[in-house]
């Protein structure tokens, strides 16, 4: 398995934790805020480099 897919099978895991132990709502807001706060905290050129090798994987 891919570091990548590990990433992503242990974010699963941890969202449907949270979705048990909390409500909805805030199980949804540590989801949602956790990723956008790691992104806002990026400088302009990391986000810049992030957006453009987003672009090139999906042009794949």
């Amino acid at each position: 398995m891919s570091k990548n897919a590990k990433i992503a099978v242990g974010g699963v895991a941890v969202g449907l934790l949270l979705l048990i132990w909390l409500p909805w709502w805030a199980a949804l807001l540590i989801m949602l805020g956790v990723p956008t706060a790691a992104y806002l905290m990026l400088d302009p050129s990391q986000r810049r480099r992030l957006r453009r090798a987003s672009r090139k994987e999906l042009g794949r």
